[in-house]
């Protein structure tokens, strides 16, 4: 993939990754233009306002995230392909817009449903699972799955002792879910 280094490209990067760390309410334009090594004028003129600034860097996020469900992975590696393959900053961003009750969240969770909800499809379709009692309900419990790794990351890797995101942290997850899946545990 090639890096976008315009100036526009930088700020917006920026702009994502103290988002992410900070929330948007608790970002400036100078912030933000000192991070980036530009002026505030230089931000304004690109995006017009921070509120201009904000709705490109949603853009950036939900059409990166956009990009990996069309490229469709296996469910069982969106999680790690998402930390993988998202731009800095993504994954906190993304909780924070999951969280928020953000349009642009709301979105993507809606998306990344309904890939989920295809996925399942094509599986049952292929034999390889069952469409159980409630198929919608089903695919909801998959994609809530990766959507745990990433909403409690943090505190995950606290009581794992692991990043639940890294290569360690995602195959000691998903080699329990398969456990879990297989054995009918919660019969």
């Amino acid at each position: 993939m090639h890096a976008d280094l315009t100036a526009r490209a930088v700020i917006r990067d920026r702009a994502l990754e103290l988002f992410a760390a900070r929330g948007p309410d608790g970002v400036s334009v100078r912030a933000v233009a000192a991070a980036a090594g530009v002026s505030p004028a230089l931000v304004i003129h690109h995006f017009g306002s921070k509120d201009g600034l904000r709705a490109a860097v949603d853009d950036h996020v939900a059409a990166a995230f956009d990009g990996l469900l069309g490229e469709a992975p296996d469910a069982a590696s969106l999680a790690e392909t998402m930390l993988r393959e998202l731009p800095a900053g993504s994954p906190a961003y993304l909780r924070r817009l999951l969280l928020s009750g953000d349009p642009a969240g709301t979105a993507i969770f809606r998306r990344w449903y309904e890939v989920t909800r295809s996925a399942t499809q094509a599986m049952i379709a292929a034999g390889t699972m069952t469409e159980g009692r409630d198929p919608v309900v089903r695919a909801a419990f998959l994609m809530v799955n990766d959507l745990v790794l990433l909403l409690v990351r943090d505190q995950l890797a606290e009581v794992l002792g692991v990043d639940p995101l890294g290569a360690e942290g995602m195959a000691r997850w998903a080699g329990e879910a398969l456990t879990v899946y297989r054995e009918g545990i919660f019969r």
